[in-house]
């Protein structure tokens, strides 16, 4: 189908606005872009506590932003990585749609401000993402969640970072992790996909954006076939948690995600799968200007309760 109006009403005003491509962007610039996006999204919900705390990290105190939604505990939880490029977005960038989830879930949302390149290359954003699941695992009682009932979430770029982590829990023997959102996650370096190809101009990410974003956080490391910096290159996808991933049919990144749940599902992982037609990347973080897309959060919460359960009316 063609790009959805509602997103293509929007490439539009961006285009008026005068909204430079990110790469032509230095990064103070593009994080200030960054922050434009709240306006985009809906009004924030309610959520019965909401607590901003810094939990001890590989290199310092790492910042969260932990929602806890009404219901009885311990809840479910859910360890949440924010997109960006591991360069631009942060704990506010999503703070809407953690409290979306939380509420609708009935999951407690841990949101992790990792530390960002080019000040921190790879691998300090996955570092901090897998020590704050570990600390999450370690102090369920004290959040009031079960450990049993732990998942790992993020967009875009906190998509790899959610699967880097799903991958080194399995190889570190823990902590245990019941289930894996990836929203049209970044899972390798390649730039010869039809989806490339197709949507490489034109649709808020472009290739050049992506070449950008991978140059500040590979900086001068070279993580060959690290499959925690490349998850589709992993040689084993085999012991996985059940994986939700969605992409977006005018997104240059659609077929890599596409392409990891097929590997997942090969591997003998639980795989939901959905490609949200007329959709480009980031939708998430604009789901104000971009309603329809809603049912990607709706297609998250499902799969979020049946894997981890849920404190609220179904």
């Amino acid at each position: 189908m063609p790009v959805h109006p509602e997103a293509q009403a929007l490439l539009d005003a961006l285009v008026e606005q005068g909204m430079p491509p990110i790469e032509c962007m230095t990064v103070p610039q593009a994080r200030q872009a960054t922050a434009a996006f709240v306006d985009l999204q809906p009004p924030a919900e309610d959520v019965a506590d909401v607590k901003d705390r810094a939990i001890p990290g590989p290199a310092g105190d790492i910042p969260v932003r932990i929602y806890t939604p009404s219901g009885d505990l311990p809840h479910g939880v859910l360890v949440y990585f924010h997109g960006g490029g591991w360069v631009i977005g942060d704990i506010e960038t999503v703070d809407r749609p953690c409290r979306q989830i939380a509420n609708a879930a009935g999951v407690t949302v841990v949101s992790v401000d990792y530390r960002l390149a080019p000040e921190h290359v790879q691998p300090a954003a996955f570092d901090d993402c897998y020590a704050a699941t570990a600390w999450v695992a370690e102090h369920a009682e004290e959040l009031g969640v079960d450990a049993s009932r732990l998942a790992v979430g993020g967009d875009s770029a906190g998509g790899h970072l959610a699967a880097a982590v799903s991958l080194a829990a399995r190889d570190r023997g823990g902590p245990a992790i019941a289930c894996q959102l990836l929203l049209y996650p970044v899972v390798d370096f390649d730039w010869t996909s039809p989806s490339i190809t197709e949507n490489g101009e034109g649709y808020l990410l472009g290739r050049a954006t992506m070449q950008w974003f991978w140059a500040h956080y590979l900086g001068a490391t070279d993580p060959a076939d690290d499959p925690y910096a490349f998850p589709l290159r992993a040689p084993d996808l085999s012991g996985l948690p059940p994986a939700f991933v969605g992409t977006a049919e005018f997104d240059p990144l659609r077929d890599e995600g596409e392409a990891y749940a097929r590997r997942l599902r090969e591997a003998g992982n639980e795989v939901t799968s959905t490609r949200y037609d007329g959709m480009i990347h980031g939708f998430l973080w604009t789901l104000g200007a971009t309603p329809s897309g809603a049912v990607l959060v709706d297609d998250a919460v499902a799969v979020l309760r049946s894997a981890l359960g849920s404190t609220v009316n179904a």
